[in-house]
């Protein structure tokens, strides 16, 4: 076995092992995977996310109902004309002119039906100066955007001959082109770019493009693989878009940090003198190890997304879950029958300027086969271990500090103003069809279901309904009627007082449907009339997502906990790194409501004047904060445990620990603060919050919480952090200590690059 005899138990061990005495057979099985997963995927096909399945509550019921009846809403359009001086009202010969050009040249387009005049539905603003022509796009309402153009053009057109007025074009389908057109490519462009930025810094890293390629490689094979995966389970839970988005980032960042792990030590192993079969076998029983033990404690971090019963949370969860799942599995099986194949040739492609040779060799460990490690790691850590508390009271109060704002935390549905600001046109257009027609924007929708929607009964219901909604005070109308005779169907169009003010636009909707709806629709047995929108849709989604907090947050906690337990068979481990993980995860938070909800610093980021956060954001970046952060922490926890099951004692094993593993961990903090840090700088207010987020999350868990706490809690706990009750001993025991000989000296060749 070399010149190292080695005792190997394990998953990890036996699988590396293995891969490496049979490098064909193993290359080629993980192809043959990859090939035959996207195969199957794409003869498959995807089955996408209905309206009915992503939306929950009453939200949900009134798409169900339209889906059922086979009813598709086409894309609503509104033309604003708006006097630009004060005196001209709708009433004057010049409006009404206006009004007659814009009808006119939408129906001759030929692309739309339904045109009304602001004059027959009373959509005129109560100052007089504002109307709205509506109409609908032919066609499906999905597709519209792409047929709109010419009706924008014919809207221009009038614009250009009627100079007193303000005429804009707004809905669904010209928003979606505009955006379409304007940011489009924008998170495409993000996606591609975070393959070359990973493969750049991977270059610095290593100085060797072989070395460098291995992670990246892998992390695409382990994407392509769970693309195809997805397509087949799609089947079961269908997926979107946002979980194909979330699966790339998630599989770039663990694929890549998984090869970092295991690459590290079979270098760091070679350049302490053992023959390379050694080195692969340690690397395999050690990081292999550590990848199995993160990977599935990252699986079970993503299951609790399952727990929020929400569909698009269910999606993005299972796509994470699979593609970390593919990547664990490839990291331990595939990679050392990579590195086995290529031998020293993983250091083909060198770049000399990136590695000096003085930094090509670095200083022997203390007589077990470990580099010297970081410099600068080093010197934080004497300070850190001189004075330990100290240390923590400081980083700890830090940490707590930019944690404090998340206590305020606001969440909502960004609105078209809140997403994308005043970069374009089409906002400015939107705020003030807002402010003449409050809610007209984005109107409740009730939509109506009964045995005979004409029926004398009905029909004076609905007539109390569009009464009461306005007297109410929770509408100042026009309430819209569309009644569907073929399907019993019909959907009530409420413009609530607040507009784009969700806070107030939901006190109207809460009017809506607890006081109007129960005194006129409810009184008539066999009406279903479910209240949705925008508004309404924030506010299920919100409880929803309220509802599913605690599951999830136990969930994930309790069994991050347990797995720690298990695989380090301490208790005071297991505690120190939930509390950690919570500890990186609240400071994220607090970054993030300081930023986007309280505007500090706010123009660094282009993230002026959103005031709340993203509803979702919160429960997701728990989630994949969570996971992610166990990365770290058990690399570098591992790396201390075998130190100290080698005779070190506490103290000098978490030196040991710290600093040999801070190259790897600064290279894949690097890779991940740039691949999130690119979807910073998005122009969508939702794709910046999590790009800043997730970015801001991984540099303090990869800085303050491993470099100053981790060590800091560790040192004053001293041999209090193996503690494990005899009581326990009766639990599975997943740690599987692995015993090595030690090397022989290494040696002395010149320009030896080992370093990450």
């Amino acid at each position: 076995m070399g010149n190292g005899d080695t005792r190997v138990r394990g998953i990890a061990a036996r699988a590396g092992g293995w891969s490496a005495r049979h490098r064909w057979a193993a290359v080629g099985i993980w192809v043959l995977f990859v090939v035959l997963a996207m195969g199957l995927g794409s003869a498959a096909g995807t089955v996408e996310l209905k309206d009915s399945e992503q939306l929950g509550g009453e939200t949900g019921q009134a798409a169900a109902i339209s889906e059922r009846a086979g009813v598709d809403e086409p894309a609503g359009e509104t033309v604003l004309l708006q006097g630009r001086d004060a005196g001209l009202k709708a009433t004057d010969t010049e409006f009404r002119a206006a009004v007659a050009a814009v009808i006119e040249a939408v129906e001759g387009t030929g692309r739309v039906t339904d045109v009304t005049s602001p004059y027959e539905t009373r959509t005129i603003s109560k100052d007089g100066r504002s109307a709205l022509v509506q109409f609908d796009m032919r066609g499906d309402a999905d597709t519209a955007g792409e047929r709109v153009e010419p009706v924008l053009k014919a809207v221009e057109k009038v614009q250009k001959d009627h100079e007193a007025l303000r005429i804009e074009e707004i809905g669904g389908a010209s928003m979606n082109k505009t955006f379409d057109d304007a940011f489009g490519d924008d998170f495409q462009q993000a996606e591609f770019s975070a393959v070359p930025v990973a493969l750049g810094i991977l270059l610095v890293a290593f100085g060797a493009l072989v070395a460098a390629l291995v992670p990246v490689l892998l992390a695409i094979t382990a994407i392509m693989a769970t693309m195809g995966l997805m397509m087949i389970v799609s089947h079961v839970q269908p997926m979107d878009d946002t979980s194909s988005s979330v699966m790339l980032l998630v599989g770039l960042a663990v694929g890549v940090d998984y090869c970092l792990f295991y690459l590290r030590r079979e270098r760091e192993e070679r350049a302490a003198g053992r023959d390379p079969e050694t080195a692969l076998r340690i690397a395999a029983a050690t990081s292999g190890r550590a990848i199995i033990v993160s990977g599935v404690t990252v699986c079970v971090a993503m299951a609790g997304m399952l727990f929020t019963g929400i569909a698009t949370f269910k999606a993005m969860g299972l796509a994470s879950l699979m593609v970390v799942a593919v990547a664990m599995v490839g990291s331990v099986t595939v990679l050392p029958a990579v590195l086995s194949l290529l031998g020293t040739r993983v250091e083909k492609g060198r770049i000399p300027f990136l590695h000096p040779d003085k930094r090509r060799r670095n200083k022997q460990g203390s007589g077990n086969g470990s580099e010297g490690g970081s410099r600068f790691w080093t010197s934080v850590l004497r300070v850190v271990l001189a004075r330990p508390a100290v240390s923590l009271a400081v980083a700890g109060g830090v940490l707590l500090a930019i944690a404090a704002p998340a206590l305020g935390m606001k969440t909502q549905n960004l609105t078209l103003d809140q997403e994308f600001g005043d970069s374009l046109p089409i906002v400015a257009t939107y705020q003030r069809v807002n402010d003449a027609f409050p809610g007209g924007s984005d109107p409740a929708e009730v939509v109506v279901k009964a045995d005979d929607i004409n029926s004398a009964e009905v029909k004076s219901a609905i007539a109390d309904f569009r009464e009461r909604a306005v007297s109410s005070g929770a509408s100042r109308g026009p309430v819209d009627v569309k009644v569907h005779d073929a399907q019993n169907i019909a959907f009530v169009y409420v413009p609530l007082v607040g507009g784009s003010d969700l806070d107030k636009a939901e006190k109207s909707l809460t009017i809506i449907r607890d006081e109007v709806r129960p005194a006129t629709l409810g009184k008539v047995d066999g009406v279903q009339a479910p209240v949705s929108g925008q508004v309404a849709g924030s506010k299920d989604f919100n409880d929803q997502l309220g509802s599913a907090v605690a599951p999830v947050f136990v969930f994930v906690v309790v069994f991050a906990f347990l797995l720690m337990l298990l695989s380090f068979r301490s208790l005071t481990i297991a505690i120190t790194s939930i509390v950690l993980n919570l500890l990186s995860v609240g400071a994220a938070y607090g970054i993030l409501v300081a930023v986007f909800q309280h505007g500090w610093g706010a123009s660094l980021v282009g993230a002026e004047g959103v005031g709340a956060i993203i509803t979702w954001l919160p429960l997701f970046l728990f989630v994949i904060l969570f996971g992610l952060s166990m990365d770290y922490h058990v690399f570098v926890v591992s790396r201390i445990r075998e130190a100290r099951l080698r005779g070190l004692t506490t103290r000098d094993a978490i030196q040991h620990g710290v600093v040999t593993t801070a190259g790897v961990i600064t290279s894949a903090a690097v890779i991940m603060v740039a691949v999130f840090a690119i979807f910073g700088t998005l122009s969508m207010q939702s794709m910046k919050q999590m790009g800043v987020g997730l970015a801001a999350a991984v540099l303090i868990d990869a800085t303050i919480i491993r470099g100053v706490l981790l060590p800091a809690v560790m040192a004053l706990l001293g041999e209090r952090n193996w503690y494990f009750p005899k009581w326990l001993n009766r639990l599975p025991d997943l740690s599987h200590d692995e015993s090595f000989e030690e090397p022989p000296s290494p040696p002395a060749v010149a320009g030896e690059k080992v370093s990450v």
